[in-house]
């Protein structure tokens, strides 16, 4: 790919998202700017990664073919306002900024623009992340193609309507940190009968990447493949029913609706700014 990718913030998903964009080779890590106003953040990409720096966002805005607006929600309007004007014409603008719509975007460009709304994930860093697009009424098949292919070059991609983007937080966005939990927890256990905490994590990650492998691949559905590991009188189904007696179901799906009802909450300052 012969572009410039520009990124305003350099915060771990941001880094995370270089990383693997890198590491496929889609393109050199020259091709690629970032502005920040933290210079450590700045030092750390330049240093692990191989980008250009800089405290300037004209500067990213200049270059850049593709723009991520990697900043907080926050001081989003603040970066707009800056680089509104800037913005080269056919630039085609990517946030992965959590609460921020479509609407909300366009209207602080103040101007038509070509924008994708995108939520990755943070396994993007290790070329596994799950991202949504949702791309506004301006973006052409082969420019969302051109997103797509930045998108897949660490990880997998879903293209989706904006209603439908608080419910991918919760199952995908935030979802590196339900699968931590349960990591953790696993491992705990493992010390508890006796094994060392470094094999106790080893074990429980590959298990959960093993089997998450087998249902993409195989196509099977996760409750024939929980039912092919639950022999008869077995261990397993003990197990099964041990976590259950405990609401393990219920506390995997409460906390997805409390992660999709938060994300809706950060959306509606748009309408409020309005």
């Amino acid at each position: 790919m012969d572009k410039i990718i520009g990124f305003i913030g350099c915060g771990n998903m941001g880094r995370a998202m270089m990383g693997g964009i890198i590491k496929s080779n889609l393109v050199p890590s020259t091709n690629i700017i970032v502005s920040d106003l933290y210079q450590p953040s700045l030092d750390i990409a330049e240093k692990e990664l191989g980008v250009r720096t800089t405290k300037s966002n004209l500067e990213v805005v200049a270059e850049a073919d593709v723009l991520i607006l990697s900043v907080k929600p926050n001081i989003f309007p603040i970066v707009a306002d800056e680089i509104k004007s800037k913005v080269k014409k056919d630039c085609i603008i990517v946030s992965i900024m959590a609460g921020v719509t479509i609407a909300e975007i366009e209207h602080s460009f103040e101007r038509g623009i070509k924008l994708v709304r995108t939520m990755p994930n943070t396994p993007a860093l290790v070329s596994e992340a799950m991202s949504a697009l949702c791309p506004n009424r301006n973006i052409s098949d082969e420019e969302l193609d051109l997103v797509k292919e930045i998108y897949q070059s660490f990880g997998k991609v879903e293209i989706l309507k904006e209603s439908f983007i608080d419910a991918f937080i919760a199952i995908s966005g935030s979802s590196p940190a339900y699968v931590c939990l349960f990591v953790e927890a696993m491992a705990d256990a493992g010390v508890a009968l006796g094994l060392t905490r470094p094999s106790a994590y080893k074990m429980a990650s590959q298990a959960v990447l093993g089997t998450a492998k087998m249902i993409l691949e195989t196509g099977k559905h996760p409750g024939e493949i929980k039912d092919m590991v639950c022999s008869p009188a077995g261990t397993t189904i003990d197990a099964v029913i041990a976590m259950e007696k405990y609401g393990m179901r219920n506390a995997v799906i409460e906390g997805m609706m409390a992660c999709a009802e938060k994300s809706k909450e950060m959306s509606s300052y748009d309408s409020k700014r309005k």
